[in-house]
């Protein structure tokens, strides 16, 4: 079952956790909003249901709620950062605001962040660097969860890539946040609660065959890279430089138990743009692309998705929403 609740006692509860495991009354906060803003914005996978894995990982150990990012290196506009096992939302956040200011002193800026935890929602960064008037992107690397090419064991991340362009007219910015995946892990998981099939086929069934049925995709663990062959090696390379530039773990030195999954390798990239480009260049572009047929283009949905969640309230799952009630009471 589902049910709607406000955004502002969503991200409080959330929060009230988080101080409650001893992180500090800002980075509490600021967490909590990150989780509560994927959730506003339709991506529950990586908000509120991500909340409870994110809890118990910090009562394990593999998240050290103290933890905060420092430098380690620098280059020019390219710095090397280590996470120090912090919370992996803090940590991305920080890192892209530092990319912005680098950005902005230089036309570009680079943080490469080695030893890290899983960064939720990585689209958040993307609207990060666009609402500060500068193109975004960013990637990290996962643990082994998807299958190369041709095999049927998963050996490479299903590494997300965002890239973010600011836009200065009512429409909003253009932010494209994707799995290597054709449907990412959430994605299949929330299809097959709602008893649906999938669009198009996302992965292989236990025979190796082609299907558009989430559980039996959960099942065989055979997920279908986004382009095929390409898919696949796109997730190697970002694999490689994420790993090479920060000095940190590549996805096969991640354990591959999603609740130890720690260590990781992110890049963030802020690119100043500057001003006439933005106003003039994406919305000539967006003006031919739906000048035909009605089509969206990245981020369109979420600031619809958005606008209805700040109104009628965020969507949440009963279960998990009383889960993490119950995180909050202790």
């Amino acid at each position: 079952m589902e049910t709607r609740v406000d955004y502002a006692e969503l991200h409080r509860v959330m929060r009230d956790a988080l101080a409650a495991l001893g992180m500090t009354t800002a980075r509490a906060d600021r967490s909590a909003r990150l989780f509560a803003d994927a959730s506003r914005d339709g991506v529950a996978s990586h908000g509120l249901n991500r909340f409870p894995r994110f809890v118990r990982m910090i009562r394990s150990g593999h998240v050290d709620v103290s933890a905060e990012p420092r430098c380690v290196a620098s280059v020019g506009a390219l710095e090397r950062w280590d996470g120090q096992r912090g919370p992996g939302n803090l940590n991305a956040e920080i890192c892209m605001a530092r990319a912005l200011e680098l950005g902005r002193a230089s036309g570009i800026g680079c943080i490469a962040l080695a030893n890290t935890n899983h960064w939720m929602r990585g689209g958040a960064y993307g609207w990060q660097a666009a609402d500060a008037g500068m193109i975004g992107i960013c990637w990290t690397n996962t643990m082994p969860n998807l299958p190369p090419w041709g095999a049927s064991v998963a050996r490479v991340g299903n590494n997300p890539l965002v890239i973010a362009v600011p836009r200065a007219a009512a429409g909003g910015h253009v932010v494209l946040d994707m799995a290597m995946s054709q449907f990412s892990v959430g994605a299949l998981a929330g299809y097959r609660s709602r008893g649906a099939a999938l669009p198009v086929v996302g992965g292989f069934d236990s025979a190796g065959e082609l299907t558009q049925d989430p559980a039996a995709i959960e099942t065989s663990g055979r997920l279908l890279p986004i382009g095929f062959w390409k898919g696949s090696g796109l997730a190697l390379v970002l694999d490689m430089v994420a790993a090479m530039l920060s000095g940190g773990r590549s996805t096969h030195e991640i354990p591959s138990n999603p609740e130890q999954e720690a260590g990781l390798s992110q890049v963030f990239i802020a690119i100043d743009p500057g001003e006439a480009a933005t106003a003039s260049i994406v919305d000539g572009i967006l003006a031919d692309l739906h000048s035909g047929e009605p089509v969206r283009h990245p981020g369109e949905r979420t600031l619809e998705t958005r606008k209805r969640s700040l109104a009628e309230g965020v969507p949440v799952d009963d279960a998990i929403w009383a889960e993490v009630l119950a995180l909050r009471a202790g």
